[in-house]
């Protein structure tokens, strides 16, 4: 196979050998199709009349170039031929959105029955009847199953008209590698039933694919020795090679992108020039996926993601970027304004996002999470360490004392704070609130953060704060905790402030409670590394799977339907148990936190992305998992970040920091132990506590 065919990575190999004059099968369609790449040894016509012309009678025509004419129909029928004839897209054909394809009969066999589930993505397709209906689009709520049935609103994809001797696809599914339809698998099933068909053979016709986007490893596969050292110098350079780094000759582009819906539009290219921080960075990509594979960015400026990114650079030794992204922080709007006034409710809060608007009625610079902040401050605070740098430090300090005026007397804070309520209601209101929220997502970073901070400066409150904020919600655990996404990514993130609190406070106690939540973790281990999805109560869940088909996609959501997919969630659970793990056994020695972070390792130095054709996508870890069929897949549910979706904080900052730590043989706690000091602390924390 030539250089050319190779890029679409697909082999056929039939039980038969034929003579390129007699192979049963004959196609009409453009050279740079995907099927007729992938079926060397089959002929090739440009136009169906060619085609059918030169089809020996009784064979199959596969007509990949639009509905054929009648009288092209008739001269079919004369040589009983079996034709399979898919729609070309138009200006009047429709985009999917949210439609997946449900499987509606026995066509595909056993491995593939009735009601399971394929993706084709944002696929454009017409109107079809008048057959048995084998494959249609479909708005349905389901893990790999469509477990509610099917709505009322379908829209046939694949037909039999067996009077015809015809199946009619209203879309290309000939671009299944191209546009890189799911699960992989899945779609070789597809083809080699739509092939047997055709060739109205019985025998198993086998199809090897390789889809343009893959998992760097197999699920068995031996790893070399510098295995963990390749992927995070790969998840390094991802960042360069998606064009995250903002450039000047293209940074007119973020405020266009306000037209387009949450900010998602068409990604930078590989011919943009690459910033170096100076401008900030977008956060990543959507999970959309159109036609030609590629992904739409998220052209949003996050103080967390920046922050987060500052660090893995600076793990790098790319210190001109890590600094860069530091400043570009300091003089954003999400730093200055009102976070730089003493005498607003907001003074040193880091706001959300850089955005001009965020919705209609509010700004992304005013809206605070505790969480992101913390997060963003870890970040910031590891790249001073590295750096050595010091001019950062103040405002580093200011944020961390105005994000601990936002703790309650319990240790616990609210899940968000925005600018226009905290102004009328002031800090002290919430720094003297008895509030408790038991959710991890909000909680166990600032805990980690101020754990450090107490280590840091003696500063009593920090430590008994947060104590005590832990000691309720490992007493509240599992039954009030609220969960959003799964029960599992709580687990995750608690793992981090229980092992700083061993850092701090080493009692059987606390030790105790980080054994705990680990072992409650980990009992969801598969073998291959990978932690399943595991959602908790109904009723304490807030983002909870769909409960109907019409619910399906109408907020962030799971990737799971059910306890027991196979899925596992890199955004929200394996990262943080990768660094929890890494800092628990740092803090403890025990080996039991170490093995399971060997096997968490392992599994996504496998699960990385690999892409010769999408450089923007070799390096990255994608949202979802699964780790049954060894592929990206999930419940691509979540409105915002779905299945497919990168983030250049959260996932791919976190996990790519800890296979750098676990490279330098460091804990993230030892290396914030060279975090230059401060001597204004004492000051700032009377300004910004006067009454104490």
């Amino acid at each position: 196979m030539n250089t050319s065919r190779r890029q679409f990575a697909a082999t056929l190999w039939a039980p038969l050998a034929f003579a390129r004059d007699e192979v049963p099968l004959t196609l009409s369609c453009p050279s740079d199709n995907g099927l007729y790449r992938a079926l060397p040894s089959v002929p090739r016509f440009s136009t169906p009349e060619q085609a059918i012309h030169h089809a020996r009678p009784g064979t199959g025509v596969a007509i990949l170039t639009g509905a054929l004419p009648e009288r092209l129909l008739t001269q079919a029928r004369q040589k009983h031929l079996r034709l399979y004839i898919e729609s070309t897209p138009s200006e009047n054909t429709r985009i999917a959105n949210r439609e997946r394809g449900v499987v509606t009969s026995s066509f595909f066999g056993d491995a593939l029955p009735p009601m399971s589930i394929l993706s084709l993505h944002s696929c454009r397709y017409g109107p079809l009847s008048g057959g048995k209906t084998h494959l249609t689009l479909a708005k349905v709520a389901g893990f790999d199953k469509a477990v509610f049935g099917l709505p009322r609103e379908t829209f046939p994809v694949l037909i039999e008209r067996e009077q015809d001797q015809s199946l009619l696809a209203s879309t290309p599914l000939s671009r299944f590698i191209t546009a890189r339809y799911g699960p992989s698998a899945a779609w070789i099933i597809v083809w080699q039933q739509i092939l047997r068909w055709l060739l109205a053979n019985p025998q198993h016709i086998e199809i090897h694919a390789t889809p343009s986007v893959r998992p760097v490893f197999s699920a068995s596969a031996s790893l070399p020795a510098d295995a963990e050292k390749n992927a995070a110098s790969k998840a390094v350079e991802w960042y360069s090679s998606a064009r995250l780094f903002i450039h000047p000759s293209w940074a007119y582009k973020l405020d266009e992108a306000v037209v387009f819906e949450d900010r998602v539009g068409p990604a930078p290219t590989q011919d943009m020039p690459l910033g170096d921080g100076t401008l900030g960075m977008l956060e990543g990509h959507s999970s959309k996926i159109p036609l030609d594979g590629s992904q739409p960015a998220r052209w949003w400026i996050r103080a967390d993601c920046v922050g987060e990114t500052a660090m893995v650079h600076a793990l790098a030794k790319r210190t001109r970027i890590a600094e860069n992204l530091v400043d570009f922080l300091m003089k954003s709007k999400m730093f200055t304004g009102a976070r730089l006034d003493p005498s607003n409710v907001a003074y040193g809060l880091l706001g959300w996002n850089e955005a001009t608007r965020y919705y209609k009625d509010e700004d992304g610079f005013d809206v605070y999470y505790g969480d992101d902040n913390a997060r963003c401050l870890l970040g910031l605070l590891t790249t001073s360490a590295l750096t050595g740098e010091t001019r950062w430090l103040r405002r580093i300090w200011l944020a961390i004392l105005a994000d601990f005026r936002l703790i309650g007397t319990n240790g616990h804070q609210k899940s968000r704070y925005d600018q226009a309520p905290l102004a009328k209601d002031g800090w002290q209101h919430y720094h003297h609130s008895p509030i408790v929220l038991h959710d991890m997502n909000y909680q166990a970073y600032p805990w980690a953060m101020f754990l450090w901070a107490y280590f840091k400066t003696a500063y009593a409150p920090f430590l008994e704060r947060c104590e005590k904020g832990i000691r309720l919600s490992v007493e509240a655990y599992p039954d009030r905790w609220r969960w959003s996404n799964s029960i599992t990514s709580q687990q995750a993130r608690f793992l981090l402030p229980l092992a700083w609190l061993v850092r701090v406070k080493d009692t059987p106690e606390s030790r105790s409670w980080l054994r705990k939540i680990a072992q409650e973790l980990l009992s969801h281990q598969h073998e291959s590394g990978a932690i399943a999805e595991w959602t908790g109560p109904p009723a304490t869940g807030i983002q909870v799977p769909p409960t109907s088909n019409e619910k399906y996609g109408a907020g962030e959501g799971t990737l799971i339907q059910q306890n027991a997919d196979p899925a596992t969630d890199l955004l929200y659970t394996m990262n943080f148990a990768l660094i929890g793990l890494h800092e628990a056994h740092a803090a403890t020695g025990e080996a039991s936190y170490r093995e399971a972070a060997d096997r968490i390792a392992a599994f996504l130095v496998r699960a990385q992305v690999h892409s010769e054709i999408h450089p923007q996508f070799h390096g990255a870890w994608y949202r979802a998992f699964d780790f049954k069929i060894w592929d990206y897949w999930a419940s691509n549910s979540d409105s915002g970040w779905g299945a497919w979706c990168t983030e250049s904080g959260w996932s791919q900052s976190w996990i790519t920091t800890v296979l750098s730590l676990r490279l330098r043989k460091q804990s993230l706690w030892d290396v914030l132990r060279a975090v230059p000091a401060y001597d204004g602390f004492t000051a700032l924390r009377h300004e910004m506590f006067p009454e104490a």
